[in-house]
Parts: structure tokens; C-alpha cells; sequence
């Protein structure tokens, strides 16, 4: 088995290559060239001196590099001259007992690929523990990719030859992520707990105090207290699953910590729980270890989030920094259920919702370890992220009123277009937005109400959404985007309504937890960067009444999140909880 030892002590480059050769298929300069970083620190550091070795080495030597990858149930896996990694790999995911329909697929796909993109198609199949995607995954994953423009696919290809070889660098050094695994598996059976109507279609929506969430709540506490050792385990009056693993000293103040279980509809299976899975295994991990760090760690799994069910965003975190409120009982979801009666089915005690309010000075803070739910650190090519801030946002719904009339007889300078008052207005933010770094805008929804073909639009509804990771900033552009509807109404004669549905403060990270996410990944071997997080989360909530601060994990196929190809890494994983663990022995430093 190989060693970092004795990979930073070979004699020369070539030797480095002869070490880890076949990671990179047919492409020992890889190797060679990235051996000029040692000494490495990390594995993960080595996997990324590789990678970057390809980042920089051109677009010729890039596709060089694609092109000598086989087909998958292509070619070479026909004539058996595969290379051995990739016989390993294509025979664990099966494609050597392909179905003749299923053969004849992938190799319509195979020839359909390589006239759209000249290089072959590339995915890793492998997954933990060495088990791979169905077929079925693979040849829906092929089908979708072949819509992606040609540089996109070129990029996504890399990355997979990337995860390829970190697969493949993990068994020379026989390295195990164990904690990555156990956080996986998590998420794979919570997964199966859906709501009716999309368990069917194998679809996960879980929202607040279904069957399946209440199910959700249930595995959450016993794995906390069986599988994990937390000291207390609780389903508290909103229905967040709370775990408290005490310190060495009871009255010292805890770290809190945690996300979200519920999910958006036909949603994935990372976005919150990866947040809750992390702190659980460091605390497991304590408890195998028999060790209490001075301060205690409280885990909460909360309850809501999304506001799927019911307009009420944050229910659960909200609960905590006593904003839990009362008028949300009456709402009702869309089979009529006031959230009074939901809460009094699933047995939670509405009574005691306010005694749930955290004392800030008995906390230390609060962090949340996230999936980015964006491309940043895919399209970087790193597992980690330290978050600056938490995008402040504001929200308005609005609609232009023109006037309807006949498309061929008004001439264009006699128009009132409500549409294209919107659409001027919607150019006018995406230009607005791209002049400061760390600001988006958005209009969302677009909608001509009874539209027609022949009709110049009388009106159009539309909707506003502008983030930055200061409230200045997004305050700024708010009062330009504004003024611009003014002047393009009064120009085209068209006025508006504009309501605002939504206003929310950015929370910027406390520097002291920032710096202390920023060592713990650099304990890692791997580089520090720092980014903001345009999406709110819980710790958005939190920060009304404690430091907080966060840290983001790199998500597959390109960061999408809210979507069934929200995806993570066991590896990316295993480096989140080793990332956890050093922010915990770090301690009050």
C-alpha cells in the first residue's frame, strides 16, 4: 500500500509517476508535473495538486486527456482491452451483463455523443464502498448530458476523470472515508421516508409534520441516541430533533449547531441534512473515543425551513430566537389543515413553543456545515468553502398595466406593452446586478395574463428578487431598479403595482468562527476560499441572536441543488467531518 512518505521521498518525477500510475488513464504527465508540489501534506492536498496540474495545462491537453478514456460498454470493453482500472470499474457497475436492449442504448449513445461533442462520453460510475450506478442511472445520465452546450460537457467530463481518479488514488492508499460513508448512508435511509404522491414516483418531498416527516423526526432521534451516544435526545414542541452531547464542564456554554430536515418538493437528499449528518458523526465519533471537549455540542435537525406546506419560513430555527409566530396557526395547506390542527396531530404541545427560546449567553455560537447549492466550488475544483456572509434579499411581486390592442394595426410607436416594459426592466437589473461583485437580481416570474399570439400585451406580472452580502449594496441596487421602472413606465406610458413580499438582513459570519473555519480547512492541506452564500439558510435565523458562521460543501453535476441531482462526495464528506472535528478541538482559541 502506498504512503505519502514514500510518495514525497521518490527519487524524481518519473518515479512519482510509476507510483500512481493508472490514475489518470494513459496520462503520466499528470503525475509527473504535479510531483514538483511535494512535499504533500494531505491526501486531499495531493488530489488537488493533480487536478490543478490539468486545470493549467490547456484546452489541448485537456481533451488529450478525455480522449483517452474509453467508452463506456464501448470498444474496448468489447475487445477486453480495457485498461485494468477500468475493466474494475464498468464491471462493478455492471455494463459488461448489459441487456441487448441496454447495449444497443448505450451504443446509440455512444455514437450520438461523440458526433455532437468529438470526445468521449466520461462518468464515474463507482460509488462508496465501491458500489456503482445502475445502468439505468448511467444511461439517464447520458441522456441528459447530451443537451449540455460543448464547453459545459467538456468541463463536466474533467470532473468526473477527477473523481475517477481520486476513487482510484483512495485504493493505492487504501484510504477508507469512513466518516463520509456513515454520513451517506444517513442520508440514503432518511431518503426513503417521502410524502404521498411522491414516495410513488420515487420522487422525496418531505414537509412539515406529514407522515413522512414525523418519520424522519423519529430516525433522526435514534440514531442520535443509539447510533451516536448524544447524553439527551428530544422532539421539542415545533417538532426540531434536538441532541446535546455535554462537556466536561456542564455550566460552560454550548456550541450549537445544525440545519434542516425538511425538503423542497421532489427535492435532494443533502440540502439541511448534510448539516445535521456532519456534527453527528463528529459527536459519534467523541463518544466511540470516550471524550468530552470543555464545552457541550447541541445538535438540532429542524423542523421546517422551506416553507413548502405553509407560508412560514424558518418555523424551526425561528422557534429557538423566539420569533416563533402565533398566527401561523391559522394558516392552512392546500387540503385545508391549519397548521394548529398539524401540530396538534403529530402530538407537539403548542403551549410550550415559547419555551423554546434560547438564552444567547448560555451558546458560544452557532455553525452550519451546508451544501453550496450553486457551481462555485465545482467549477473551482474544491471540496470546501468558507462563508463570508449570508446574502441579505428583497422580494417584491408586481404588474405593468399597458394596454391591450390588435398586434398588426398598433404601430410600434403607438404601443403601450406591458411585457416589454417588463422585459426592458428585467435587462435593466441583469445589467445592474453584474456591476457589483457578490450582487444578483433576479425577476423570476414572468406571466401575460390571457396572452395572445395576435395581442400586444396589456399586462404582464412579474416578480423581483435582489441579494448582495451587504444590505447597503442590495439597498442600492433596490432604489436603481426602482427608479428605472418609474422612467420606463412614464416613457412607454405604462404604470405599475408593486408589492414587497419578502425582506431580509444579510448575515455577515462573526470573524472569530470564520477564521476558525478557515483553520480547520487549512488543517486539511487544502487552500481557503472564501465566498458568499446567495441562498438564506438557518444560520440566516440564528445570527438575529448569536455569531455564526458557515461552511460549504462542494455539490455534483455542477452544484444543483433542490432537485433529485443534488449530489455529494463521500469523500467531500469524510473532509466536511474532519473539517468539523478541527473546529471543535480548537475550542474558545
Amino acid at each position: 500500500m502506498l504512503s505519502l512518505a514514500h510518495l514525497n521521498s521518490a527519487a524524481s518525477a518519473a518515479d512519482v509517476a510509476t507510483l500512481l500510475d493508472g490514475t489518470y488513464e494513459h496520462s503520466p504527465w499528470i503525475a509527473e508535473r504535479a510531483a514538483a508540489q511535494r512535499p504533500f501534506a494531505s491526501l486531499a492536498q495531493l488530489k488537488l495538486a493533480l487536478v490543478q496540474v490539468v486545470r493549467e495545462a490547456g484546452l489541448a491537453a485537456q481533451l488529450a486527456l478525455i480522449r483517452a478514456h474509453p467508452e463506456l460498454a464501448g470498444k474496448a470493453m468489447v475487445s477486453k482491452t480495457l485498461t485494468a482500472e477500468s475493466t474494475n470499474e464498468q464491471g462493478k457497475a455492471g455494463l459488461a451483463d448489459c441487456t441487448p436492449e441496454e447495449f444497443a442504448t448505450l451504443q446509440r449513445l455512444n455514437a450520438d455523443y461523440n458526433a455532437r461533442f468529438r470526445f468521449p462520453f466520461i462518468l464515474a460510475v463507482r460509488g462508496p464502498r465501491g458500489l456503482g450506478l445502475t445502468r439505468h442511472e448511467i444511461i439517464s445520465t447520458f441522456e441528459r448530458r447530451l443537451t449540455h452546450p460543448v464547453d459545459y460537457e467538456r468541463e463536466e467530463c474533467l470532473r468526473n476523470i477527477h473523481r475517477i481518479a481520486e476513487l482510484r488514488l483512495n485504493d493505492k492508499f487504501g484510504h477508507e472515508p469512513t466518516q463520509g460513508n456513515l454520513v451517506w448512508d444517513w442520508a440514503e435511509k432518511l431518503a426513503l421516508h417521502s410524502d404521498p404522491g411522491y414516495a410513488e414516483r420515487g420522487q422525496l418531498t418531505v414537509t412539515y409534520l406529514t407522515d413522512a416527516h414525523r418519520a424522519c423526526a423519529q430516525r433522526l432521534a435514534h440514531w442520535m441516541r443509539e447510533d451516536c451516544g448524544f447524553d439527551r435526545v428530544e422532539i421539542d414542541a415545533v417538532g426540531n430533533v434536538v441532541g446535546v452531547y455535554d462537556g466536561s464542564d456542564l455550566t460552560a456554554p454550548r456550541l450549537l449547531t445544525g440545519s434542516h430536515y425538511d425538503t423542497v418538493r421532489n427535492g435532494g437528499k443533502y440540502d439541511g441534512r448534510l448539516g445535521i449528518f456532519v456534527p453527528m458523526a463528529c459527536v459519534r465519533a467523541l463518544k466511540a473515543a470516550g471524550r468530552r471537549l470543555p464545552f457541550g455540542i447541541e445538535v438540532v435537525g429542524f423542523a421546517e425551513e422551506e416553507g413548502q406546506r405553509y407560508k412560514a419560513t424558518f418555523l424551526g430555527s425561528g422557534a429557538l430566537t423566539g420569533h416563533f409566530d402565533n398566527n401561523w396557526l391559522a394558516q392552512r395547506d392546500a387540503d385545508g389543515v391549519t397548521m394548529r390542527a398539524a401540530m396538534e396531530h403529530a402530538g407537539l404541545c403548542i403551549a410550550d413553543i415559547a419555551k423554546l427560546q434560547r438564552n444567547p449567553a448560555r451558546y458560544l455560537g452557532f455553525v452550519e456545515v451546508h451544501i453550496e447549492q450553486g457551481p462555485v466550488l465545482n467549477e473551482i475544483d474544491l471540496p470546501l468553502g468558507v462563508v463570508t456572509s449570508i446574502n441579505g434579499s428583497v422580494r417584491y411581486v408586481g404588474e405593468a398595466i399597458g394596454m391591450a390592442s390588435h398586434a398588426g394595426t398598433t404601430p410600434m410607436d403607438r404601443r403601450r406593452d406591458a411585457a416589454a416594459a417588463v422585459a426592458e426592466l428585467l435587462l435593466y437589473l441583469e445589467k445592474r446586478a453584474a456591476s457589483e461583485p457578490h450582487l444578483v437580481g433576479t425577476v423570476g416570474m414572468l406571466e401575460v395574463p390571457g396572452g395572445s399570439i395576435n395581442v400586444v400585451p396589456g399586462r404582464c406580472r412579474f416578480s423581483l428578487d435582489i441579494r448582495a452580502t451587504t444590505d447597503a449594496v442590495r439597498e442600492a441596487c433596490t432604489a436603481d431598479v426602482l427608479a428605472e421602472l418609474e422612467r420606463i413606465g412614464e416613457r412607454r406610458g405604462v404604470r405599475h403595482t408593486l408589492e414587497e413580499t419578502m425582506r431580509a438582513a444579510a448575515a455577515p459570519s462573526a470573524p472569530a468562527w470564520q477564521q476558525r473555519w478557515e483553520r480547520a480547512v487549512a488543517a486539511l492541506g487544502l487552500p481557503v476560499h472564501r465566498m458568499p452564500s446567495g441562498a438564506g439558510h438557518d444560520a440566516m435565523k440564528l445570527h438575529e441572536v448569536m455569531p455564526q458562521a458557515m461552511l460549504f460543501v462542494r455539490g455534483m453535476n455542477a452544484g444543483i441543488s433542490h432537485n433529485p441531482l443534488e449530489a455529494v462526495t463521500n469523500d467531500d464528506i469524510e473532509l466536511a467531518v474532519r473539517a468539523f472535528g478541527h473546529l471543535l478541538e480548537q475550542g474558545l482559541e
